[in-house]
């Protein structure tokens, strides 16, 4: 499962997102910077962010005077999105404060790899932008595949992760399925009880510990793990195709593995 492109995506977007807030007010103000947006859901679309986030953004940048919005000439119900003067300015600083947080957060790569890391992440995504934001929208470009191409099973592809593990580890602890995903512990707690509510997973004792439980795959679970298993593979493939083939999904992979 640790191989499967989309897992290491997510461990690495974790992992950013732990280090500190994302860097949408660059990546706005950087696609603003050529060519004004003509409305919201365009900029909404073509960066990837959902539409009411992207609201509440212009709404903050706006009262900050970093952007304007004017009525769109050729359709009064919209507005155009500009960057001002002010945003201009602050956008060079944060160009600086981009390139060195990308820096260090891939610090394990050398200046060549951190630019095949990126232009690989552009290449999947469609966009240009930092490696922080392409790593962010390439996680979840492939959980909203992964959600429809199992949309038809009732599950979330980020479910797949727990179900693995706890098939593949268990009769396992919360604090085993935490430790190999990633999660916090409050984090497992809540995967674990959405798990349990659906009957794919059930609480046993832990023969090393009787004091505490040991989570176990039900024969709901296993199905599901199978079904969510051929999705992955699905995604997998197509993630490699979108890359190139199966040599730069292999070169991608690594460089994954190299940040993880």
């Amino acid at each position: 499962m640790r191989e499967y492109i989309g897992f290491l995506l997510r461990t690495l977007y974790a992992r950013f997102a732990a280090d500190g807030s994302g860097p949408r007010d660059y990546v706005l103000l950087e696609a603003l910077a050529d060519q004004a947006a003509e409305s919201q859901q365009e900029l909404a679309k073509g960066l990837g962010i959902n539409r009411t986030i992207m609201v509440r953004l212009i709404d903050r940048l706006s009262e900050e005077g970093l952007v304007v919005r004017t009525v769109n000439p050729a359709n009064r119900r919209s507005h155009v999105i500009s960057v001002t003067s002010k945003g201009r300015d602050v956008l060079e600083g944060m160009r600086a404060a981009m390139a060195a947080r990308d820096s260090e957060l891939t610090a394990a790569l050398t200046p060549a790899e951190r630019d095949r890391f990126t232009e690989l992440l552009a290449r999947l995504v469609g966009s240009a932008g930092s490696a922080e934001h392409l790593v962010s929208q390439a996680h979840f470009m492939a959980r909203r595949r992964g959600d429809a191409l199992l949309a038809g099973a009732g599950m979330k592809m980020r479910y797949f992760g727990p179900l693995w593990t706890i098939g593949h580890h268990g009769p396992c602890p919360q604090q085993r399925l935490a430790e190999v995903m990633g999660y916090t512990e409050a984090a497992a707690a809540q995967v674990v009880e959405e798990l349990v509510a659906s009957g794919s997973v059930a609480r046993g004792h832990d023969p090393l510990d009787r004091r505490r439980y040991a989570l176990e795959l039900t024969p709901t679970g296993m199905e599901r793990l199978e079904t969510a298993q051929s999705a992955a593979d699905t995604l997998q493939g197509e993630v490699i195709a979108a890359l190139g083939g199966p040599a730069e999904g292999e070169e991608f992979g690594e460089l994954l593995r190299r940040l993880v």
